[in-house]
């Protein structure tokens, strides 16, 4: 239906590539759903999405519907120092675009559905890596579920019930990204004024965290270990943990994830270190990174996503894909 080309604007001396598409089809008082995978180039691709969606508009399409299984920009929901949100910013993109209607797949965050003003779909590819780690791990009743961080716990627990398995949490690790110390509390810095005329009224200051040695809360000995997480992208933290566990006595260690961005040297860093198995859904395409490092496997999510689209186009109810999702999950 549509054509996308790239062209170079010989207007301008420094031949600018610009996006251009072209419907090659009516698509008046029609549902239109946009199916957009998040390439390398990932500005790219979101300025793709975006004309693709206004061209339907000024065609006079019925409903847009975008389908994007990851949610690009998502890890920037919240606002760090003196930057911005970035994914707010997208999703007001896509609504001023003509968006009518999105659905996604595990957002990093479930709060950047309320960037939106028209309606999310925000589904879980849990079911799928639930269902790999029942029938690909033979003896998977000796596991237990791990979070590389606290932050990560409520993921692993929600697996762990699912599962009836035990849950330990990896405690100690470096400062991430995602900590308070690098988000708007701490903008402007938190300098003492020592000239302040009342001492007295002085505001206290927050005292800094100290992270402990880096402890595994949990038995891990002697038993598979399973790291749970949304996204792997940069896999430091990942391998960081596989050889916290190895040392506390796992024997296997598989790592499950939604989105496998995997970028720069990721797979290489995976097929040298302790981790067996890395299991990713195909919201992304990682065929190259397969090819590099065979420890990477992908669980097909494509079944939930095409019904999905069936529901909405014939005006179902969506509540079947989300049963037994509760708050946390």
């Amino acid at each position: 239906m549509f054509t996308v080309d790239q062209r170079n604007n010989e207007s301008n001396i420094s031949f600018l590539t610009e996006t251009r598409v072209q419907i090659e089809e009516s698509v008046r008082s029609k549902d239109v759903f946009i199916i957009q995978t998040v390439s390398k180039d990932v500005n790219t691709t979101i300025m793709e999405l975006l004309i693709m969606v206004y061209a339907c508009r000024t065609s006079c399409a019925r409903n847009i519907i975008g389908v994007i299984p990851y949610f690009p920009y998502s890890k920037q929901c919240k606002m760090r120092k003196r930057g911005s949100i970035v994914s707010k910013l997208l999703a007001s993109m896509m609504c001023k675009a003509g968006l009518t209607h999105l659905i996604t797949m595990d957002l990093h965050q479930k709060e950047i559905q309320g960037f939106f003003n028209i309606p999310v779909d925000n589904l879980r590819a849990s079911p799928f890596l639930l269902q790999y780690i029942q029938e690909e791990i033979p003896d998977y009743r000796n596991a237990v579920i791990v979070a590389k961080s606290p932050a990560s716990a409520k993921r692993a627990q929600s697996f762990a019930e699912r599962l009836r398995l035990g849950i330990a949490v990896i405690h100690g690790e470096a400062q991430d990204a995602e900590s308070d110390l690098v988000d708007g509390r701490h903008s402007p810095p938190t300098v003492k004024n020592s000239g302040a005329i009342h001492p007295s009224l002085e505001i206290p200051l927050l005292i800094p965290k100290e992270k402990p040695p880096i402890t595994v809360v949990g038995d891990v000995g002697g038993r598979i270990a399973i790291i749970v997480d949304d996204i792997i992208d940069d896999v430091d933290s990942f391998l960081a943990a596989a050889e916290t566990l190895k040392e506390r006595g796992a024997y296997k260690i598989f790592v499950m994830a939604t989105h496998g961005i995997l970028s720069s040297d990721a797979p290489q860093l995976i097929e040298e270190s302790a981790i067996d198995e890395v299991v990713v859904t195909n919201t992304i395409p990682h065929e190259i990174q397969k090819l590099q490092c065979p420890k990477i496997k992908t669980v097909d999510i494509s079944m939930i996503l095409s019904e999905a689209i069936r529901r909405i186009h014939n005006g179902e109810s969506m509540s079947y894909l989300f049963r037994n999702i509760g708050m946390d999950d």
